[in-house]
């Protein structure tokens, strides 16, 4: 009986636990699995590991096999008379073809080494951008979760107002206009309220979106929010190493030497090629137009093993209208490097910034929300003494909560600003993640 009353108890304990709450990195390594869209990315880089196969498959040799069988009707006409032969033959071959010298297949294969690198790069680039969106839309829920609870906290203060307001007017120590700005206030917040539920699902649904599931509660930021200034905290050296180690400037920079090589590919297109050539046949007859002659019907055996050498001399200017093409997009993939590196400088001059100013900004609208909270304290007392109207205590409320919410938003930017800041510079992961996801309760 006492076990059982012990287990009872331990069941009821478990029962009455809270079931922790989701954090950030739960739902990143939830999206990593479920994200479609990173999913698709994996698939790519998947498909292109394949480019090297195929580009060493044209420098080994190729073997074909072929066979026949074919039924004859043939008909001679001779001065004096005709005849007619009814045969059937049929034979097999097989042919081996190594290439020696092809210049087109030499730079396909360099190439598609250079096509696996981008392929690699851009999954790498795919899960940054996954941190980064699994990022967003969690503070994005978070940032819709605080609108509707300051939304409802300031519905409450509203509402006492507008009670207030009431009852001074009844007993006769304030004026209908004080019922009246309290009531609009009140009624605009209550449309602000059904705005805000109505974005939380929407916000909700997003994220929903990356993990498949329902992430449910989610944890929020901690009372005290650890912030920490980009290390070197000079902007100049974090542009410099954007530039060198960024993925989208590596992307580009192997796409420029990708070009060049399809510039000499095509113009291998004006070489000969030189193959290595060796082929084995066989036909079987039971007839043929001599039949009746002793030649009619023979089996033919052939073995040949040789060098062969094709020269293209003209193909309706296809190989020069290639090579111009060729040409001009090695330049367009100069100027997409030049345009890659100038965008990265901008993105990580942003992102640090953000991290940085976001910094002075929290400090900022944290003083700014001790100083909103006295003046509403003290905007309640003059209201009570009678030196302040009913509208500056309204106004101190909207003021307050206005503080608060923009107190928030600039906590998940500079947290956000931080992730940024990293994938600017080619280095961002999950430990990074786990970094922020510190800063949750």
């Amino acid at each position: 009986m006492k076990l059982s009353k012990i287990a009872l108890f331990v069941l009821a304990a478990i029962a009455a636990t809270p079931a922790l709450a989701t954090d950030l990195l739960d739902v990143y390594r939830e999206a990593l699995g479920q994200d479609a869209v990173f999913a698709s990315a994996r698939s790519a880089q998947q498909a292109g590991q394949e480019k090297k196969s195929q580009g060493l498959s044209l420098l080994l040799p190729s073997v074909n096999l072929t066979a026949n069988s074919t039924y004859n009707d043939i008909e001679v006409q001779y001065p004096s008379a005709s005849r007619a032969f009814q045969y059937s033959n049929s034979g097999f071959g097989i042919k081996l073809v190594q290439p020696l010298f092809r210049q087109q297949s030499w730079m396909a294969y360099s190439e598609s080494e250079l096509q696996v690198a981008i392929s690699d790069a851009q999954y790498k680039l795919a899960s940054h951008d996954l941190i980064l969106r699994v990022a967003q839309s969690y503070f994005d829920v978070l940032m819709a979760q605080d609108s509707v609870h300051l939304t409802e906290a300031q519905k409450s203060a509203i509402s006492e107002q507008l009670q207030q307001a009431k009852r001074n007017f009844e007993v006769g120590t304030a004026t209908i206009t004080d019922t009246y700005e309290a009531q609009a206030r009140y009624d605009l917040v209550v449309a602000q309220e059904i705005s805000a539920q109505s974005n939380l699902e929407i916000k909700k649904r997003s994220l929903e979106q990356l993990t498949n599931a329902d992430s449910g509660e989610l944890r929020h930021l901690g009372d005290e929010l650890k912030m920490e200034s980009p290390q070197p905290s000079d902007v100049d050296k974090w542009v410099e190493e954007a530039q060198h180690s960024n993925l989208q400037v590596a992307i580009a920079e192997v796409g420029a030497r990708l070009a060049d090589k399809e510039v000499s590919r095509t113009f291998g297109g004006h070489l000969p090629t030189i193959d290595l050539v060796a082929s084995y046949s066989k036909n079987m007859a039971n007839g043929g137009a001599f039949t009746g002659t002793g030649y009619g019907a023979a089996d033919t055996t052939s073995k040949v093993v040789g060098i062969q050498l094709n020269m293209p001399l003209f193909q309706g200017g296809a190989t020069q209208s290639k090579y111009r093409e060729a040409d001009a997009m090695r330049e367009k993939a100069k100027h997409d490097l030049e345009n890659a590196r100038r965008t990265v400088a901008v993105q990580a001059r942003q992102a640090y910034l953000g991290v940085a100013s976001g910094i002075a900004q929290v400090k900022a609208l944290q003083q700014a929300l001790k100083s909103s909270e006295s003046l509403l304290e003290a905007s309640k007392l003059g209201q009570g003494v009678g030196v302040r109207t009913n509208l500056d205590v309204l106004n101190a409320q909207q003021q307050l909560f206005s503080t608060r919410r923009d107190l928030y938003q600039a906590e998940y930017n500079y947290l956000l600003s931080r992730l940024r800041l990293k994938a600017a510079v080619g280095t961002l992961s999950e430990e990074d993640v786990s970094s922020v996801n510190q800063a949750l309760r």
